[in-house]
């Protein structure tokens, strides 16, 4: 199983897991984290690209890879994710390099996959 398969069964199962649990707070959470990523002023791409700079400035490994996917499902080519890297670098600083060459081999597995 490829890590994309990986993580995408894994989130999967887990979010299921944890909206049987029937949260009220943890639901309204988890809904406004998908609206805050709909089309509206800003085109969904753009909102993931936001999304995958913070991602990796936070340093959240699975945030990254989520945005990298979504991104990668928007259309987001290697020299704009290339530019949404150097921007996560610059404003993170060295501490996110770690993060960043994670990232670029999930990047290269999402191409191959497609491929």
């Amino acid at each position: 199983m490829s890590q994309i398969e990986e993580f995408n069964e894994y989130r999967s199962r887990m979010n299921e897991r944890i909206m049987s649990y029937d949260n009220k707070v943890i639901k309204r959470f988890f809904n406004l984290d998908t609206n805050a990523y709909a089309e509206g002023a800003l085109d969904v791409k753009t909102k993931e690209m936001l999304g995958l700079v913070a991602s990796m400035v936070l340093r959240c490994d699975d945030c990254i890879k989520y945005h990298l996917g979504k991104s990668f499902e928007e259309g987001v080519t290697d020299e704009e994710v290339f530019e949404v890297f150097s921007i996560a670098n610059l404003v993170g600083g060295s501490i996110v390099i770690p993060h960043f060459r994670r990232a670029v081999e999930y990047w290269e597995e999402l191409k191959a996959q497609k491929a």
